[in-house]
């Protein structure tokens, strides 16, 4: 609460602040105060992140009229060119920055390609620092994008787990998975496969 960023949040309430400590008797961390301003908060970065231009020329007419057809989002088209992009865009130098920032840049890839005809919303409910769950509503359609850090197998599989109990919730037969890793020995190239889970199917890109 002494820092002033933080302070100012607080007392104009577009923050909350933790009143009781953690486990590890650290004071619990400050959480956006409602959905309306989480989402105008990440919009807001968003557009001022310096690779949003770049981003959203990728996500010209060209990439438009590519997955958006008859008033139908191909999302698993609309990942797999954001996955070219991130390998375009892609240096070790920019690693850190990448590491906190790059489900951001999906959502500033994301939101000229949606915006119109359908929204986004975080599910912060679902959402910590590892991973972050994205709902998308283009027309009729609805799509579930979970983003996460490699953090291991088990993490991998946990993250599954996770998607699979909240498309069941949902009642969605198919899920998206995004998955950033910043290993040093990962394969060079992005992976994007479809993998069958039980009776849905999960559409699995790493970058």
């Amino acid at each position: 609460m002494d820092d002033p960023t933080v302070q100012w949040c607080s007392m104009f309430g577009y923050i909350k602040m933790g009143s009781k400590p953690s486990a590890s008797g650290l004071p619990k961390p400050a959480v956006i105060a409602n959905k309306i301003f989480e989402m105008r908060m990440t919009h807001y970065f968003a557009s001022k992140d310096d690779n949003t231009s770049r981003l959203n020329g990728h996500a010209g007419r060209e990439v438009y009229m590519e997955v958006v057809r008859d008033g139908t989002f191909d999302m698993e088209l609309c990942m797999r060119r954001f996955a070219e992009l991130y390998r375009e865009l892609f240096s070790e130098k920019d690693g850190p920055f990448l590491e906190r920032h790059g489900r951001l840049l999906f959502l500033a890839y994301l939101d000229p390609l949606v915006n119109g005809l359908g929204f986004y919303h975080i599910e912060s409910e679902f959402t910590d620092q590892r991973r972050m769950d994205i709902v998308v509503d283009f027309g009729p359609d609805q799509f579930i994008i979970e983003m996460k850090l490699w953090k291991g197998e088990a993490a991998r599989e946990k993250a599954y787990e996770q998607l699979l109990g909240y498309m069941d919730s949902k009642n969605m037969d198919k899920g998206y998975l995004l998955t950033f890793d910043f290993r040093k020995e990962k394969p060079p190239e992005c992976a994007a496969e479809w993998v069958q889970a039980g009776d849905k199917q999960i559409f699995e890109v790493t970058v």
